[in-house]
C-alpha cells in the first residue's frame, strides 16, 4: 500500500506577519531572523523574508545592525500614536503593562508600581480593554487571578499552561497520546538502525533524531487541535529521559540549521533500561510535565493532585 503523505497546510501572510509582530512586542530590544525561525521551524525561508520585507516597507518594523547580526525592532512610533489623547496616568498604567511582556502583571502589582488608588487602576484598565490596547487573561498558578499585557500579545506558557492546558484543566489522556507516539518514533528509528547490519556505531548514529524530526512527525500524524512548538515535544521527550525510555545528546550544529539553536542541536534516541527506575522516579513527579509549575496553593498543587493520591492507593 502506497503511502500517504501529508501536504503541509500553506500559511496565511496575514499571520506570519502578525505573529513576527508579536514577537517584537515580546523583545522590545529587537529579534534576530533565527529567533522567528525557532519560534516558526515549519516556516520557509522565503515565506519569512517576504514577510519581513511587506513589515518593513509598511513602516511597522525598524531594522537595525548588531553584534548578533541584523534586528527587528517594532517602530517606537507605534505605540506612541495608541496613546494618543490619554492622560498621563492612563500612560503609566499602559507603560507598566509593556514592560510586563507577555508574562502580563496583576492589578496589585500596578497599583504598587503606579502609586495609583485601585478603583482609578479599575477605571483605567477598563477603559484600556475597551480600547483593546490591553487584555486580561486568566492565570493556570490561581483560577481567580488575572494578569494584563498588552492586547496584541500572545500570553507565556506559564500564564495559559501552554498546549498542555484547555479551559484552565490539564489534558492529561493527551500528553500521555503524545508521550506514546513519540516513543514509538524514536523505537522505529532504532528498529531500522538494527535492522541496517551496519557496524555498531554507525547503527547507534542512525538511531539518532532531532527534535525537530520528532515534531514534523507529531505535526503529520494530526494527533494535536493546537499547534505544537519544538519546546513542547521537547517537554514531552524529557519525560521519557527521566523515565529511562529514552536518552539525549547535544551535536555542534551550523548556524541556521533547522532544529539548532546557539549552534547547538539536541538528538534523541530510543533506550532499553538496564536497571528499573527507582521508586522516586515512577511517582507522579518524576513524570509530570509541569512539574516546575507545581507548588502550593497553586492550581497544580501536591494537596490537590489526583495522580498522586491514586498513586498512594495503589
Amino acid at each position: 500500500m502506497a503511502e500517504v503523505k501529508v501536504k503541509p497546510e500553506v500559511p496565511d501572510p496575514a499571520d506570519i506577519e502578525n505573529r513576527i509582530i508579536e514577537l517584537c512586542h515580546q523583545f522590545p530590544h529587537g529579534i534576530t531572523d533565527q529567533v522567528i525561525q525557532n519560534d516558526m521551524p515549519h516556516m520557509e525561508a522565503q515565506q519569512r523574508a517576504m514577510a519581513i520585507n511587506r513589515l518593513l516597507s509598511m513602516g511597522q518594523l525598524d531594522l537595525l545592525r548588531s553584534n548578533a547580526g541584523l534586528l527587528y525592532r517594532i517602530k517606537e512610533s507605534q505605540n506612541a500614536s495608541k496613546m494618543k489623547g490619554s492622560d498621563n496616568q492612563e500612560k503609566l498604567v499602559y507603560q507598566i503593562i509593556e514592560d510586563a511582556g507577555n508574562k502580563g502583571i496583576w492589578s496589585r502589582d500596578i497599583r504598587y508600581k503606579s502609586n495609583l488608588p485601585l478603583t482609578e487602576i479599575n477605571k483605567i484598565l477598563k477603559n484600556l480593554e475597551s480600547k483593546k490596547l490591553i487584555k486580561a487573561v486568566k492565570s493556570v498558578a490561581a483560577s481567580k487571578k488575572k494578569v494584563y499585557m498588552l492586547y496584541n500579545l500572545q500570553p507565556d506558557r506559564s500564564v495559559t499552561g501552554g498546549a498542555w492546558y484547555s479551559d484552565q484543566d490539564f489534558e492529561s489522556e493527551f500528553v500521555e497520546v503524545l508521550n506514546q507516539q513519540c516513543f514509538k518514533f524514536l523505537q522505529s528509528k532504532a528498529e531500522a538502525a538494527r535492522e541496517s547490519k551496519q557496524n555498531p556505531m554507525i547503527q547507534r548514529n542512525s538511531s539518532f533524531a532531532s527534535s525537530h524530526e520528532v515534531w514534523k512527525y507529531i505535526c503529520e500524524l494530526g494527533i494535536s487541535k493546537v499547534e505544537l512548538s519544538m519546546e513542547d515535544i521537547e517537554t514531552i521527550l524529557n519525560t521519557l529521559i527521566y523515565d529511562g525510555k529514552v536518552e539525549m545528546t547535544i551535536i555542534a550544529a551550523k548556524e541556521g540549521t533547522v532544529g539548532s539553536v546557539d549552534g547547538q542541536m539536541k538528538l534523541y534516541r530510543a533506550v532499553s533500561p538496564l536497571i528499573q527506575p527507582t521508586g522516586l522516579v515512577r511517582t507522579p513527579c518524576g513524570l509530570c510535565p509541569v512539574f516546575d509549575d507545581c507548588h502550593e496553593g497553586g492550581e497544580i498543587s501536591p494537596s490537590n493532585c489526583i495522580y498522586m493520591t491514586e498513586w498512594l492507593e495503589f
